[in-house]
């Protein structure tokens, strides 16, 4: 298991996630069984929302961000690999946080609220090894605030994408961050992109990974001479065949966050408007193979209208898929882009 920031940092073009003031971000992952896990610490606590779109979700606490519940504040977000199993890491968090005191004050203990969604990656790595309390633990001890490591790291370990005809015929994805600044508000998302579909690049409209059409070529640049097109292949009959075979394993899951001030209802807005972000550059998305979830959280007091806020959330999060799949290295058999140098960064 290896907890912290042994993957170096990416250059800082894009922003990042940290660059909202009241949230750290800690990884931890195993990188030889191919899985991680990775938190957003919200030490003096963030009003929070959520959004899940996709048809195969794996989550924990979801209920609890409705606007009409009790509970106004979250301390973390988990996310993680290991399917269902992976939640289990969320005890790791709560208990890195009820030693420091930090949760829902109640008359027999401080209860540390945190909220989690999980990606299936037990196909790409070890099945049997999976992120548990002590690899959230060890996400916690790793926490900063400074650059977010990206691609193959926490959850994103063993992400990937494009999986129409299985997952030997994808491409290693990973985990993104970007932010946006406009005047005092900022808006940060963290992604990751473990996808049935595409990633495509909405300012081109140009492939960017996912489907194969088969082995990679020698290396040059751009990818979209082997990419095989997850829409176009689902017209096939060989495709239509295959989607009606294949697994539930896929979905992006990510956190966008703001300093803006908003209460629980608008958070929620914020988060559905954040999937926005996903449409523009996943394709398909928000499949019943897909379990795609969303948080946003608000650390701070800046006034600024929620449209904005969601507006800009979105656009965070394409940045932020396209940075997952660009900055992924080859792994577990599938190429990655990072390592062959195809496209250039976001």
């Amino acid at each position: 298991m290896s907890p912290g920031r042994s993957p170096a940092p990416s250059p800082a073009d894009g922003g990042c996630l940290t660059d909202v003031p009241g949230v750290q971000v800690g990884h931890a992952q195993n990188p030889d069984a191919l899985t991680g896990c990775t938190v957003i610490l919200c030490r003096k606590g963030a009003t929070a929302g959520v959004d899940v779109r996709g048809g195969a979700p794996g989550t924990r606490e979801t209920d609890l961000l409705d606007p009409t519940t009790l509970v106004q504040r979250v301390h973390a977000i988990l996310l993680s690999g290991g399917s269902a199993f992976g939640l289990d890491a969320a005890s790791g968090v709560m208990r890195y946080l009820e030693e420091r005191k930090i949760g829902f004050k109640t008359a027999a203990a401080a209860i540390p609220i945190v909220p989690a969604a999980i990606i299936y990656d037990l196909n790409l790595g070890h099945p049997h090894i999976r992120p548990d309390a002590a690899m959230g633990y060890d996400a916690c001890l790793a926490a900063s605030a400074s650059r977010i490591s990206e691609g193959n790291v926490g959850a994103g370990t063993g992400a990937s994408v494009g999986k129409l005809f299985g997952t030997a015929l994808g491409m290693k994805s990973g985990l993104g961050t970007a932010s946006i600044k406009v005047g005092a508000m900022v808006v940060g998302a963290i992604v990751v992109v473990n996808s049935f579909g595409d990633v495509v690049d909405p300012a081109t409209g140009a492939l960017v990974a996912g489907l194969r059409s088969g082995r990679l070529g020698p290396l040059r640049v751009g990818a979209q001479a082997y990419l095989a097109d997850t829409l176009k292949a689902m017209k096939t009959l060989q495709g239509r065949t295959a989607l009606g075979l294949a697994q539930h394993a896929n979905t992006a899951i990510g956190v966008v966050v703001t300093n803006v001030s908003l209460n629980k209802a608008e958070a929620t807005k914020v988060a559905q408007m954040a999937h926005d972000g996903l449409a523009r550059a996943i394709r398909p998305v928000h499949t019943m193979l897909d379990g795609d979830t969303i948080f946003a959280l608000s650390t701070g007091r800046i006034r600024a209208d929620v449209t904005s806020v969601g507006a800009f959330a979105a656009e965070a999060v394409t940045q932020a898929v396209l940075r997952a799949v660009r900055l992924a290295a080859s792994a577990g058999g599938l190429p990655g882009l990072a390592s062959l140098r195809l496209i250039g960064r976001a």
